[in-house]
Formats: structure tokens, C-alpha cells, sequence
């Protein structure tokens, strides 16, 4: 029978706290930079003019059909050969899902504009406002209350897929976890415990994504997914 013992775990408890923060930071710095490119690349797509629609789509479903973990390979290995700059994990893993998550996000915007209803718009003209003055006062804030949940959900998949950047030594929670297994033989232990700090945080996201759907639905406003 295996004896279970989480001393060792324990022991080491500021090194999982440290790597939890460093998670959130390549998630935070993600989410920052991904939400307005996202949205660029969104009103750049939808604009009709082809030299701002062809590259933005080409941008969206290329960061969006290729595997993440070359992404962050390219990054991290290629980009420094191409522009003689050292890249560090940090530097390579948020550029990595910064644009990754640019990309989804786009597709995000666009569905919520295109969900607005076109009589918004000719309602907009109709009072004499710009097409961006209708954009930016009349239909982005309706078009982003739909997107709260979807954003939501992106920030799961997000901050899941971030367990890639181990690969290029960032230490983050996954990282710091099989430094420790390696040092304390482990490992039934050490991942049970990651798991679980995995499951209570995105647990908690997942909870306030729900919490808002309903608020929605009440409200009458349909989600965009």
C-alpha cells in the first residue's frame, strides 16, 4: 500500500505559491495585451477594406490553427535569431499567448458587433455619429456585455494552456511542481496538490462565468460563444 505524505510538500509551499503567481502573471499579461489586439484585429477584419481585412484574418486563423507549443518554440528559439534580441521565458511565454489570445479574442468581438442588431447602426446614422462614434458609443458597449461570459471562458482556456511555458524553464506552477517532485520523489504527492490549486482557482473562475450567464439571461441578453 502507498503511504501518502505531504510534508514534503509543505515544506516547499512558497515554492508552488511563487509559481501560482508566476502563472497569473503570464496569464494577466496575456489577457492584457490579447484584449485590445484582439479587438484591433476584430474592427480590422470587419472594416472591408482589404489591406486591413486579409492580414487580420490571416493573423486570426493562424494563431489560431497552429499548436500553441510551436508558437512559443518560434518565439522562444527563433524570433531572438531573427531580431538579435535575447528572449527571456517570460518575455517569449507572454508574446506567445498575448497574440494567441489575440486571436480568439478577434473572433470573440466580431461575433458580439455582428450580434448587434443593424437598426442600431441606422438608428446611429440616423442621429448624425460617425461610424466610429456608432461604434464606440452605441454598439461595442452592447456587443461586450454578450462577450463577458465568452471572455471568461477564454481566461480558463488560457490560463490552462499556459502550463506549456515549463517547456522553456519558466517557472511557473507546473514548472516549480516538477522541480519539487524531482527533489522529493514526490510526485503522487506534488501533482495531486497542483491539481487540486488548478482546480480551486479555475473552479472559482468558472463560478463567476456562471454567475454572470445568469445575470444575462435575466437581463434578456444573449451570450456569444
Amino acid at each position: 500500500m502507498y503511504r501518502w505524505d505531504f510534508a514534503p510538500v509543505l515544506a516547499n509551499a512558497d515554492l508552488l505559491l511563487q509559481g501560482l503567481v508566476n502563472t497569473l502573471a503570464v496569464t494577466g499579461t496575456a489577457l492584457a495585451f490579447g484584449i485590445p489586439l484582439g479587438l484591433a484585429l476584430a474592427l480590422a477584419r470587419l472594416s472591408g477594406r482589404r489591406l486591413l481585412a486579409w492580414p487580420a484574418g490571416f493573423v486570426i486563423e493562424f494563431f489560431r490553427t497552429t499548436p500553441p507549443l510551436v508558437q512559443l518554440f518560434w518565439f522562444f528559439f527563433a524570433l531572438p535569431v531573427l531580431i538579435r534580441v535575447e528572449m527571456t521565458p517570460f518575455m517569449a511565454s507572454a508574446l506567445t499567448f498575448s497574440i494567441q489570445s489575440s486571436a480568439f479574442f478577434a473572433e470573440v468581438f466580431r461575433g458580439g458587433i455582428v450580434s448587434v442588431e443593424r437598426g442600431q447602426w441606422e438608428a446611429a446614422r440616423a442621429i448624425g455619429m460617425t461610424p466610429s462614434q456608432s461604434m464606440r458609443r452605441i454598439v461595442l458597449p452592447q456587443a461586450v456585455k454578450r462577450m463577458i461570459p465568452a471572455f471568461m471562458e477564454r481566461a480558463i482556456e488560457l490560463m490552462k494552456t499556459t502550463t506549456l511555458v515549463a517547456i522553456v524553464s519558466y517557472a511557473d506552477l507546473l514548472y516549480q511542481a516538477n522541480e519539487i517532485a524531482q527533489k522529493t520523489f514526490r510526485p503522487l504527492e506534488v501533482f495531486t496538490v497542483v491539481a487540486g490549486i488548478y482546480f480551486v482557482v479555475i473552479l472559482m473562475i468558472s463560478l463567476l462565468a456562471r454567475r454572470l450567464e445568469r445575470r444575462l439571461a435575466v437581463s434578456g441578453e444573449s451570450t456569444v460563444h
